[in-house]
C-alpha cells in the first residue's frame, strides 16, 4: 500500500518535500492510517506535521474520547497536535442546515484557520478509494449534470496552500490491514453504520454489490474522476471567458442581463456552465431546491417568442423582454414606480440611479453627434433645461414627422423593456416641451446649423444594469 501512495502523491504532485503538512485526524481507520503513512516518510521528505482533531459536540464524551485518543497517538510518533471544539447543534439551528452540512462547514473553518495560523502548504485528508466510488454514485442518483463524475479532486486550493487525498488510490479494506499490519487500533464511530445517511447506505448495501462486478472500481472510477475534473476545468474557463464577453454583473445591485443573440451564439456545454455561473454570484449559497428543472426552464425562455418572467427559488426573478434576459431579486424591486425630476444647470451634470451621467456644458464649436449627445442654443431653446422621467400623455415631435407621437409607443417601437421605460430619462425645455427622449429620439429644438455664436451639448454615459 505504501509503494501505491507514495506513486499516487508523485504522479500527481500532492507533496513536495520540506513543507507543512496539517493532517486532518478524527481517530478513525482512515485518518490514522493516513498520519501514520505521513510520520513513515517525514524524515525522508522533511516534513513539519500538525495533528488537527476536531470534536462536533455530537457524540458527548465518546467524542471527547476520540480527541484524547488522537493526542496521545501523536505523543507516541512525535507529531504536533491541536485540538478543537465546534458547536455543531448550535450552528445547524442558526443556519437551518442539516447535521452533515453544519459538521462540514464548521470542520472546514477550523482547518481553513489552522492553515493560516502554521501557514501550512497542505492539509491531508484521509478520503480513500472507496469514498470516491460512493461520492460519483451519490452524485449520479442526485445531479444531472456532468460534475457529478468529477468526484472528490486529488488535490485543490484551500487557504494558503492545498487540500491534498493521498488515500485516493487505495480500498478502505486495505487502508485496514495496513492499520492492523502496523498495530494502529483506531477508534469506530458508531453513526457510520446508521443507513439514515445517504452515503452510509450507498456503503452498505450498494458497493458490495459493484464491487462483485469490478474489484478494482476505485481505479475505475479514480481515473474517470480525473478525466471528468480535467474537462470541467477546461470548460470552465471557457465559460468565465464566455460569461466576462456576453454579460453583464451589478455585483452591488446583484442583477445580471444579457443579450440573447449573443448568449446563444456560444456553444450550448457554455451556455449551460454560464448559466450555472450566474447562479453562483447571484446567490450567496446556492439553495438546495435548486435542479435541473431551473435550468429546463432558463433554456425554454431563451426560445420564447413572448415576453415571459420565472421564479427561481429565494425571489430571484429570471425575465425575458423583447431580446434580452434579466436576472434580479424581486425584493429589489420597488412597490412604487421610480420618478425622476430635476433642473439641469448648463455646465452640469445629474447621476441617475443606475449610474447613468447626463452632463450639460457650453462649447464653440460643435462636436460629432451620436445617439448619446444633443446639441442646442440657449437661443431657441426656452431656459432652464430638466430631465426627468416620462409622464401619462407625454408626447414628442422631431423633423419630418406630421404631428407628434406618444412617448409610449416610442418606447415600443424600439422594443425598450417595460420596467426600463419607467427609468427611462428624457430632457425638455422649461416649458416642458420634450427636447429629447435619450438615447432614441431628439425634439425639433436639435440644432441643425452651424451659424450660432455658441452651444449646450448634452452627453450621456450609460451605467451598469
Amino acid at each position: 500500500m505504501k509503494k501505491n501512495i507514495l506513486s499516487f502523491i508523485n504522479n500527481h504532485e500532492l507533496i513536495t518535500k520540506n513543507s507543512t503538512v496539517l493532517v486532518g485526524v478524527s481517530g478513525g481507520p482512515d485518518s490514522m492510517a493516513l498520519l501514520h503513512f505521513l510520520c513513515s516518510i517525514q524524515e525522508e521528505w522533511g516534513l513539519r506535521l500538525i495533528a488537527v482533531s476536531i470534536d462536533h459536540q455530537l457524540r458527548g464524551e465518546e467524542a471527547l474520547a476520540d480527541l484524547q485518543y488522537v493526542e496521545e497517538q501523536c505523543k507516541q510518533w512525535g507529531v504536533e497536535f491541536v485540538g478543537n471544539t465546534v458547536n455543531v447543534p448550535v450552528y445547524k439551528k442558526e443556519k437551518r442546515v442539516g447535521t452533515q452540512v453544519a459538521a462540514r462547514e464548521l470542520r472546514y473553518q477550523m482547518f481553513k484557520e489552522q492553515m493560516q495560523v502554521f501557514q501550512a502548504d497542505y492539509l491531508a485528508l484521509g478520503h480513500h478509494g472507496d469514498d470516491q466510488v460512493e461520492t460519483m454514485l451519490m452524485n449520479l442518483v442526485r445531479l444531472a449534470d456532468s460534475s457529478a463524475f468529477a468526484g472528490i479532486p486529488a488535490k485543490r486550493a484551500f487557504a494558503s496552500g492545498f487540500i491534498v487525498r493521498p488515500l485516493l488510490c487505495v480500498t478502505k479494506a486495505e487502508v485496514e490491514l495496513y492499520c492492523n499490519d502496523n498495530h494502529i487500533n483506531p477508534r469506530l464511530d458508531p453513526s457510520n453504520e446508521e443507513t439514515g445517511y445517504t452515503r452510509n447506505y450507498f456503503r452498505k448495501y450498494l458497493l458490495p454489490i459493484i464491487k462483485e462486478k469490478n474489484s478494482n472500481i476505485h481505479k475505475t472510477v479514480q481515473r474517470l474522476s480525473e478525466s471528468v475534473e480535467a474537462d470541467e476545468s477546461f470548460l470552465e474557463n471557457e465559460a468565465v471567458q464566455m460569461f466576462s464577453d456576453v454579460v453583464t454583473f451589478n455585483k452591488k445591485a446583484k442583477k445580471v442581463c444579457f443579450k440573447i443573440d449573443l448568449f446563444k451564439s456560444r456553444a450550448l456545454a457554455l451556455q449551460r456552465r454560464a448559466f450555472h455561473l450566474i447562479l453562483k454570484y447571484l446567490y450567496d449559497t446556492l439553495p438546495e431546491n435548486l435542479s435541473y428543472v431551473h435550468e429546463d426552464h432558463f433554456f425554454a425562455l431563451l426560445e420564447n417568442e413572448g415576453n415571459v418572467r420565472i421564479d427561481f427559488p429565494r425571489n430571484l426573478k429570471v425575465e425575458k423582454t423583447y431580446q434580452q434576459i434579466r436576472f434580479y431579486f424581486q425584493s429589489q424591486v420597488s412597490e412604487h414606480p421610480f420618478m425622476l425630476e430635476e433642473k439641469l444647470d448648463v455646465p452640469g451634470e445629474i447621476v441617475l440611479h443606475d449610474g447613468s451621467i447626463l452632463s450639460a456644458r457650453f462649447i464653440d464649436i460643435p462636436e460629432e453627434q451620436n445617439e448619446h449627445t444633443y446639441l442646442c442654443t440657449s437661443e431657441n431653446t426656452a431656459m432652464p433645461l430638466h430631465i426627468r422621467t416620462r409622464q401619462a400623455g407625454d408626447r414628442m415631435s422631431w423633423k419630418g414627422l406630421e404631428g407628434t407621437k406618444k412617448v409610449k409607443d416610442i418606447f415600443i417601437d424600439a422594443k425598450i423593456p417595460r420596467k426600463e421605460r419607467e427609468t427611462w430619462p428624457l430632457v425638455t425645455d422649461n416649458n416642458g416641451v420634450i427636447l429629447w427622449l435619450v438615447g432614441l429620439k431628439k425634439g425639433q429644438s436639435e440644432v441643425q446649423t452651424t451659424e450660432a455664436d455658441s452651444y449646450i451639448q448634452l452627453n450621456f454615459k450609460k451605467g451598469s444594469v
